[in-house]
C-alpha cells in the first residue's frame, strides 16, 4: 500500500510517500512544493493544487494522510495556510483518493508515543523507523512522511477520519 503523506503550508507543502508491506515500511519520496512569496495568493494556491495533482498521479498512493491544522496566533498566516489546506483536500478528492486526517497530536502519538512529544523527536523517530542516514530536510518533508508513518501504523480500519 502506497500512503502520501501532507504537511500542509502555504509557502511550503511538505510531502512524505511510504510503501508498507505487511510489518515493513520504506520510504519511496519526500519533499517539498514551494510557492514564492512575489506571486499573489490565486497563484499560489493554484501550484499547490497543481502540485498535489502531480504528486497524486506520479505515486497513485492508495491512501492520502492529511495533518489537520494547529493554530497559533498569528490568524492572518493561518487563514492562508488553510487556504491552501482546502485546495490540498480538493485536490485529493478531485482525483479520487481515499482521505484521512490527523491532528498533530495524533501523529505525535502515533510516531513517539507521546502526544506532546516536541519536533525533535518526532523527526528523530521518522529516521529511526524509515532507517535513513539522516533526519529529512526540510523540517516540512519530514513532517510529511511523519503523516503518513502514522497512518501506515495505524489500525486502518480505525484510521483517522475517512472523508471520502
Amino acid at each position: 500500500m502506497i500512503v502520501l503523506g501532507i504537511d500542509p503550508g502555504f509557502a511550503i507543502v511538505g510531502f512524505g510517500v511510504v510503501e508498507k508491506q505487511k510489518s515493513r515500511i520504506d520510504v519511496v519520496d519526500y519533499g517539498v512544493i514551494t510557492t514564492p512569496k512575489e506571486d499573489t495568493l490565486p497563484i499560489r494556491l493554484e501550484k499547490i493544487y497543481r502540485g498535489m495533482c502531480e504528486l497524486i498521479d506520479k505515486y497513485k498512493p492508495d491512501h492520502i494522510a492529511v495533518e489537520e491544522l494547529f493554530f497559533n496566533t498569528n490568524i492572518t498566516t493561518g487563514i492562508a495556510v488553510a487556504e491552501a489546506r482546502g485546495v490540498i483536500l480538493l485536490a485529493c478528492i478531485n482525483k479520487g483518493c481515499k482521505l484521512f486526517e490527523y491532528t498533530p497530536l495524533q501523529i505525535k502519538q502515533a510516531l513517539t508515543g507521546n502526544g506532546r512529544a516536541d519536533k525533535h523527536q518526532v523527526q528523530f523517530m521518522v529516521k529511526a523507523i524509515l532507517k535513513l542516514n539522516s533526519i529529512p530536510r526540510p523540517d516540512d518533508a519530514a513532517d510529511g512522511l511523519a503523516a503518513a508513518l502514522c497512518h501506515s501504523q495505524t489500525n486502518l480500519l480505525l484510521a483517522g477520519t475517512d472523508i471520502k
